[in-house]
């Protein structure tokens, strides 16, 4: 005799396991019927349009497609344009770069030629300083007054602009 217990772990698994195969036929069995149902429908309602109707509708629809291509192809165009404008405008914009930095190498090699230019002065600058002071001051003393005759004649010449302005 067999005993079926709650041990038994065959006979348990082929009570769960023949529940399974049912419940899966019955959705099957759901969705076939319900597809079936969708496509009756769909050709009832595509049907109840006559045929000189569905002609101006393919029509219309074909005449909105149209329009839309056309207006996306003057859309592309107008795109097509943007980009041209752009890409002339950023040309521009790199041959200006390209200016600037050749005057900028230019003014750069100009400093430097200045600038050793400016050494070189300083270099003569301090050279003649040292010269100068290497050199012994004249002991000679020199009037800073000026001569009699150089004083007379600047006295002369303030004396005759007082009688012009007078």
């Amino acid at each position: 005799m067999i005993h079926l217990g709650s041990n038994d772990s065959e006979s348990g698994s082929m009570l769960h396991s023949s529940s399974q195969p049912i419940a899966l036929a019955t959705i099957l069995m759901l969705l076939i019927v319900i597809g079936i149902g969708s496509i009756t429908l769909w050709r009832a309602t595509s049907q109840m349009l006559p045929e000189g109707d569905r002609i101006a509708l393919a029509r219309l629809l074909q005449t909105r497609s149209s329009q839309n291509l056309e207006h996306l192809i003057g859309k592309t165009n107008i795109l097509e344009a943007s980009q041209q404008d752009t890409i002339d405008q950023l040309q521009i914009v790199q041959d200006e770069l390209q200016t600037v930095k050749r005057l900028l190498a230019s003014e750069d090699a100009d400093k430097r030629r200045l600038a050793d230019q400016v050494s070189v002065l300083t270099e003569t600058v301090d050279g003649l300083r040292q010269s100068y002071a290497s050199v012994p001051p004249d002991t000679s003393a020199s009037p800073e007054t000026r001569p009699a005759s150089t004083r007379a004649r600047a006295m002369i010449g303030l004396r005759h602009k007082r009688k012009i302005k007078s």
